[in-house]
C-alpha cells in the first residue's frame, strides 16, 4: 500500500533497516532490491545484506528472477507467508469472531458468531479462554508458528500494560498475563474500536488518507482514531469514548453511570430498549410472530428484522442513525477528518443506517468543514476486528509499529 511506503520513507533515518525492509515486504508486498533501495532510501549493499539476514531467519525468501527491460534479471524477494501466524479474537456481547492470519496478511480461517455472553465474571473469562483453545486445537498448522493472540474488548483497555478496566478486572495481575497462562500463547489486548480501525487502515477501505475515524456502531459506540497514519490513544490510552459524550437531555442512565450520553439514544443497547418499549406499547413486528417476549428480543434479532424489511426495525434504525449523525457532526466540526468509516453490527444494515446518518451530518455539521470529509461503510465488515487484532500482534511482535 502506498501509504506504508510514504511513512517508511519519511522515517527511515530513525528506524532500523531490518524493520524498514520487513515492514515494506509485510505491508506493500514483494520487491526487488533496487526498488527497496529507492523506496526506503537505503543503500543497495545495505539492503542486500539485510535481506540475506532475513532469509537466514526464515522470514524472507527469494522468489527467483523476474523479467527486466534491460541488463541482468533481478531477483524478487518477499515474506515467507507460513513462517508465522497470528490469531485475532473479536469479543462481542453475545458472540465472538476468531480468525487466523499469516505473515502476508492472508486470512486463512475464520469462525464467526460463536455463541458467547460477555459478563464481568470469572465464568465468562473461562469460557472465552476455552473458545480460544478450541479454535487453536482445530488448526492444522504447526502450533509453534503461532506467535501471538490479539484479543479485542470493549471499554477501557491499556494495551501497553495488558490491563482491562471494563471487563475481567479481578486480580492485580494484567488480564493479558492471566489469559496467557490459560491459553499458552503470548496475548495482546486492545480496545475493539481501535483494532477495527487498524484493520481498515492496513487492509481495508483506507487508501491515502492519514486522518481517519472508525466508528464502531455495536452494542455501544466507540471510535478508533488514526492521526497522521498512527493509532491515537490519548494521555491515558482511553481515547475514543464518543458514546459517552453528553448530547441528550434525558433521564436514561448510561452504563457508565451518567445521563444523556450518546449511547443512551444511538447504540445497539438503546435500539434494543426502544424496540422492546414499542412492542410493549402495542407495536407489531415480524419478531412478535416468532413468539419472542419483549425481554427476549436482542440487538441481532432487530438487525436481522431490519434486513428483512421489518417496518418497526427500519423506523428505529433511522431514529438511531439521526442520533449517530449528530455525534459524527460533532467530530467533523472539531477534527475535520479526511475519512469517517462506519463499522460494527449496526452498520451491516447498510442504507437503513447510512442514509439517516448522512442526512444528520448535513444537518448538524458545518458545510465548509464536512465538504472535505468522506463517509464510507467498512470494507472488512465483521472481519475488521479480527484482521486488526492479528495485524497489531504481528506489527508489535516484529517491531513494525
Amino acid at each position: 500500500m502506498t501509504k506504508v511506503v510514504s511513512e517508511t520513507r519519511t522515517t527511515h533515518k530513525s528506524i532500523d533497516p531490518k524493520r524498514s525492509i520487513l515492514s515494506y515486504f509485510a505491508n506493500v508486498g514483494n520487491a526487488i532490491i533496487p526498488e527497496l533501495s529507492k523506496e526506503l532510501a537505503i543503500s543497495i549493499p545495505k539492503v542486500t545484506s539485510t535481506v540475506n539476514e532475513l532469509i537466514q531467519e526464515g522470514l524472507i525468501q527469494d522468489y527467483g528472477k523476474i523479467d527486466s527491460t534491460g541488463g541482468r534479471k533481478p531477483n524478487l524477494y518477499g515474506v515467507v507467508a507460513d513462517s508465522a501466524f497470528f490469531i485475532g479474537v473479536d469479543v462481542k456481547h453475545t458472540h465472538i469472531n476468531i480468525g487466523l492470519l499469516d505473515l502476508q496478511k492472508n486470512l486463512l480461517k475464520v469462525t464467526e458468531n460463536l455463541p458467547y455472553t460477555l459478563d464481568n465474571t470469572t465464568e465468562s473469562l473461562d469460557t472465552l479462554c476455552e473458545l480460544i483453545t478450541g479454535f487453536i486445537a482445530g488448526l492444522t498448522i504447526p502450533k509453534t508458528k503461532i506467535l501471538g493472540i490479539g484479543i479485542n474488548l470493549s471499554g477501557r483497555i491499556n494495551y501497553a500494560t495488558g490491563y482491562s478496566y471494563s471487563f475481567f478486572f479481578f486480580e492485580e495481575r494484567p488480564l493479558s498475563e492471566i489469559i496467557e497462562k490459560k491459553v499458552g500463547y503470548r496475548v495482546f489486548l486492545e480496545n475493539d474500536s481501535r483494532a477495527m480501525a487498524y484493520g481498515e487502515f492496513c487492509n481495508g477501505i483506507v487508501e491515502k488518507e492519514k486522518n481517519v475515524f472508525f466508528l464502531n456502531l455495536d452494542f455501544g459506540i466507540g471510535v478508533g482514531i488514526l492521526i497522521d497514519g498512527q493509532l491515537y490513544y490519548g494521555k491515558s490510552g482511553y481515547a475514543g469514548e464518543l458514546g459517552h459524550v453528553p448530547i441528550f437531555d434525558n433521564e436514561v442512565i448510561c452504563h457508565c453511570g451518567k445521563k444523556g450520553c450518546l449511547e443512551t439514544e444511538a447504540s445497539g443497547w438503546a435500539l434494543t430498549r426502544l424496540f422492546q418499549e414499542k412492542i410493549r406499547e402495542g407495536s407489531t413486528s415480524v419478531l412478535t410472530r416468532t413468539g419472542l417476549q419483549p425481554d427476549q428480543i436482542q440487538m441481532q434479532d432487530i438487525i436481522q428484522a431490519a434486513k428483512n424489511d421489518d417496518v418497526l426495525a427500519i423506523e428505529l434504525m433511522a431514529q438511531l442513525g439521526e442520533n449517530i449523525g449528530r455525534g459524527i457532526a460533532f467530530l467533523i466540526n472539531v477534527f475535520n477528518p479526511e475519512l469517517i468509516i462506519l463499522g460494527g453490527s449496526l452498520a451491516t444494515t447498510q442504507d437503513y443506517i447510512y442514509l439517516p446518518i448522512k442526512t444528520a451530518i448535513n444537518k448538524y455539521s458545518l458545510s465548509l468543514v464536512n465538504n472535505d470529509t468522506q463517509v464510507k461503510m467498512s470494507k472488512l465488515g465483521e472481519h475488521a476486528g479480527i484482521v486488526g487484532a492479528c495485524l497489531l500482534v504481528r506489527d508489535r511482535l516484529l517491531s513494525l509499529v
